[in-house]
């Protein structure tokens, strides 16, 4: 009798496999948020902008006052500023009006510098010819002293805040025709590349190429030439004073010169003064709110 082998009889059964159940990941906590660093108040740069110059000039103050204290000098060779405060509340009224007329000149003379600078650098872009024609001449009036041909416009011009406008001008023109014509050629060739490939006129290149490429140039000229607007509106209203013309600050200067005022000299010096840092400031703000959104320059943390 055959037996026959079964295989399948013989095999032993699978050993029986337990299968772990699959782990489940470890929850896990959300990041926690970093708290801001909170800058003390006194190390905040902005805080520091105004804080320090404002530090500096008490102490420049302070000691003027003990110099003057300590080594007894008279009113009439250098004034305290505690007296020199004194006469600013006392001619209030007169110094008031006449920094009125030296603003007046100063502003005036500082839009037309600003339009015709722009305007005569428009023109200069457009063709180097033109530039290096008429540039040198640009040149001459920035190079040529105002105070020597101030005395020839005041003869010419017969209105005098003309007279003074158109000397103040001449000062403060230079600036913004330099640094907008520069600002003007100084653009992306890869940007001028792809605006004549698409075939962009002369007038779409100058106002959306280059116009926004001159602002940071434009806006340092301003802050140049607001300056010397106010020099040259003082310097003219000197020339003019000295013809017997009775105009601004410069003449009031001239005037307590001549009395041996020397407190109103000093008051009135003190008011061309912050006159021009709060130009200055101005056209700084004026910088800061148009390039501050989208310009190197004027982008900051702080």
């Amino acid at each position: 009798m055959s037996t026959t082998w079964n295989a399948a009889a013989s095999t032993p059964p699978p050993a029986a496999t337990t299968s772990s159940p699959a782990l489940a990941p470890a929850p896990t906590r959300p990041a926690a948020r970093s708290a801001p660093v909170r800058v003390p108040l006194l190390r905040q740069p902005r805080v520091q902008r105004v804080l320090l110059p404002v530090l500096v000039g008490l102490v420049l103050i302070g000691a003027w006052q003990a110099l003057v204290v300590g080594l007894e000098l008279p009113p009439y060779l250098v004034p305290s500023p505690g007296l020199m405060m004194q006469t600013l509340l006392t001619d209030a009224g007169m110094l008031g009006m006449a920094l009125l007329v030296t603003l007046k000149i100063t502003v005036l003379s500082f839009l037309v510098a600003t339009v015709l600078g722009v305007l005569i650098s428009f023109v200069f872009v457009q063709s180097r010819l033109i530039e290096t024609a008429l540039f040198p001449y640009a040149v001459l009036l920035q190079v040529t002293p105002i105070v020597a041909i101030a005395p020839l416009i005041i003869i010419w011009v017969k209105d005098p805040t003309a007279s003074l406008v158109l000397c103040a001008t001449l000062v403060a023109l230079f600036p913004i025709i330099s640094n907008t014509t520069l600002g003007l050629r100084s653009v992306d060739p890869d940007l001028q590349a792809y605006f004549k490939m698409n075939r962009a006129t002369r007038a779409q290149t100058l106002v959306r190429l280059r116009v926004p490429s001159a602002l940071p140039y434009f806006f340092g000229g301003l802050r140049i030439s607001s300056g010397l607007a106010l020099i040259g509106a003082v310097v003219a209203e000197f020339v003019a004073g000295t013809g017997g013309a009775a105009t601004g600050l410069a003449y009031q200067i001239l005037m307590a010169g001549y009395q041996l005022n020397i407190p109103r000299m000093f008051a009135a010096l003190l008011l061309i003064s912050l006159t021009g840092v709060a130009l200055f400031v101005l056209m700084a703000w004026a910088t800061r709110a148009a390039l501050g959104s989208w310009h190197a320059s004027e982008l900051s943390n702080d």
